[in-house]
């Protein structure tokens, strides 16, 4: 479907055109004073608003306000951000950037301040309404350049809104010249074993007018893996794993999702690593003409997660929690005693933040298990990759 059959604005992000109006709108709700100086204690908030209201365009907010943010943030809760592969992203094309989904916020985040380090241009970023809660979200995430998802929606407002939205990014990137993020499946993987969801090749090959296969060789999808030393959500994980195991029906919260946001923003990741694959434009057009559609989508998800699974840095808490979880001593020439320990310590540690009422030894046991299995899949997906890819 052409792309100007669809008005965009609902979703898109803001244009220069109703830039300063959107910052005015979003600097005037109680709300968003109150979550910068809870995320930023120590800010001069008036100079901040001074610097905030300057700004004209998505450049201008990126560069003076959201790259010192993610700096910031970078220093108090990770070891350091490092990237391999950038080279292989050409600043004249622009990518459809696909990545395993670590954090719903930081995801995009931390790629694009690794493009404005290296004086690239930033992408726009798919982000879920159902996380825009209050008012200023909406305005920041697209003031920030971020496009809208809807999500939950009856079966019939869903089919159009996916051809919105793959309209959308096939028009970002043939006539806005924007490359453009999204995870690689709706929700993080609760276990760390990223896949990417059919359901989102689908969204992306409904608009472009060609077969499937060449609607999708048109935005030049770009495998990004992103790997964490530690993830700070993962003993909220566990608390949910053991809740539906005590309550197959157990439904999150609001306020379990905002919590998991806040824990997945402030808490400590360790070292993050972002690994760019290649493109595979290449390998789209590579794939069988006489194939069905299913079989198409199939082999396209394969070759996403191979660029993501081939690229995950592995640390020594998954060297650890692979031999613990599979009961091997397969790379124990990997780590030392000392980190042995210090693993322990923190699984421990995290398995103790979990605030269920009586768990008993064999519940924690369960819990433990499948804290080991999060950190171990990413390796065990990595060794697959090395014999699939």
């Amino acid at each position: 479907m052409d792309a100007h059959n669809f008005d965009f604005s609902e979703i898109a992000p803001y244009d220069e055109a109703h830039f300063r109006e959107a910052i005015a709108k979003m600097v005037s709700e109680p709300g968003f004073e109150h979550a910068i100086r809870w995320i930023l204690p120590d800010i001069n908030y008036d100079t901040f608003i001074a610097q905030l209201t300057g700004c004209n365009n998505k450049h201008e907010f990126q560069t003076r306000i959201m790259a010192n943010f993610l700096n910031e943030l970078e220093r108090r809760t990770t070891a350091g951000i490092t990237a391999s592969g950038i080279e292989k992203v050409n600043p004249e094309m622009c990518y459809t950037f696909i990545t395993n989904h670590r954090d719903i916020v930081l995801d995009a985040s931390f790629i694009n301040l690794i493009f404005l380090r290296h004086n690239m241009k930033t992408s726009e970023v798919a982000i879920g309404d159902n996380l825009l809660i209050y008012e200023w979200i909406t305005h920041l995430v697209k003031l920030n350049g971020s496009f809208i998802v809807k999500r939950n929606l009856p079966t019939r407002q869903a089919l159009d809104a996916a051809r919105q939205l793959s309209s959308y990014v096939h028009h970002a990137i043939k006539e806005k010249h924007e490359s453009i993020w999204i995870a690689q499946r709706q929700g993080r993987a609760k276990d760390s074993s990223d896949h990417t969801q059919e359901s989102v090749l689908k969204m992306l090959g409904l608009a472009g007018g060609g077969t499937l296969a060449e609607n999708l060789a048109e935005i030049n999808i770009f495998p990004v893996a992103i790997s964490y030393e530690y993830d700070p959500n993962d003993f909220l994980k566990a608390r949910e794993y053991l809740l539906r195991h005590r309550d197959p029906e157990f439904k999150k919260s609001q306020h379990d999702d905002l919590f998991s946001m806040e824990t997945g923003l402030m808490q400590y990741k360790g070292r993050v690593h972002i690994s760019f694959a290649n493109c595979i434009t290449p390998l789209i057009k590579a794939v069988d003409p006489e194939a069905d559609k299913q079989e198409t989508i199939h082999q396209i998800c394969h070759h996403i997660d191979c660029g993501i699974h081939s690229g995950y840095k592995i640390y020594p808490i998954n060297y650890v929690a692979y031999d613990r979880a599979f009961d091997s001593d397969m790379y124990h020439d990997r780590y030392t005693e000392e980190e042995v320990t210090k693993v322990t310590e923190y699984i421990e540690g995290q398995l103790d933040k979990v605030d269920v009422p009586d768990v008993t030894v064999q519940e924690r046991n369960f819990m433990r298990t499948y804290m080991y299995t999060m950190y171990a899949n990413p390796l065990r997906n990595k060794l697959l990759a090395s014999g699939s890819c």
